[in-house]
C-alpha cells in the first residue's frame, strides 16, 4: 500500500508532470483546496482555478516532511518560470486519496528583505 507521504509526493511531482491523469487519481471526489487566495474551494474550482498553473511549474525540493494520523505537513521550495518560493502544506488523506489540502505561502528564494530586517521598516 502507498503511504500517504507518497501520495503527497505524487501530486506534487503531478504538477512537475503537468499530468493531470495522475493528479485526479490522487484527489478525493469530496476534495476542498484552501490557501490565502482560496477558501475551501471545490474539486472542480480547483482544476479550474489551480491545475493550469502547472504549465509553469518547474520543480518541488521537499525541504521537510511529516505525518500525524491522517494528516501530512511538507515545506517545500518551488521552481516555477524559473522563480523560486518557499510554502508548507498540509493535507489531510482518507482512504489513500487527499480529501483537503491547506497551502501557507512563504517567501521568495532568495528571501527578499535583508537577514534581520522587516520589508517595511518605518
Amino acid at each position: 500500500m502507498i503511504s500517504d507521504k507518497d501520495v503527497v509526493r505524487g501530486a506534487l511531482q503531478a504538477y512537475v508532470d503537468k499530468d493531470r491523469e495522475a493528479i485526479e487519481q490522487l484527489i478525493a471526489e469530496n476534495f476542498h483546496f484552501s490557501s490565502p487566495l482560496d477558501n475551501r474551494i471545490d474539486r472542480d474550482a480547483y482544476f479550474r482555478l489551480c491545475w493550469p498553473s502547472s504549465r509553469n511549474m518547474d520543480d518541488f525540493e521537499i525541504v521537510r516532511m511529516a505525518s500525524d494520523g491522517d494528516t501530512v505537513f511538507v515545506t517545500y521550495v518551488g521552481t516555477m518560470s524559473g522563480r523560486r518560493f518557499r510554502n508548507t502544506e498540509v493535507h489531510t488523506l482518507h482512504d489513500g486519496k487527499i480529501v483537503e489540502v491547506e497551502v501557507y505561502f512563504g517567501w521568495n528564494v532568495p528571501h527578499g528583505v535583508a537577514e534581520g530586517q522587516h520589508a517595511d521598516p518605518k
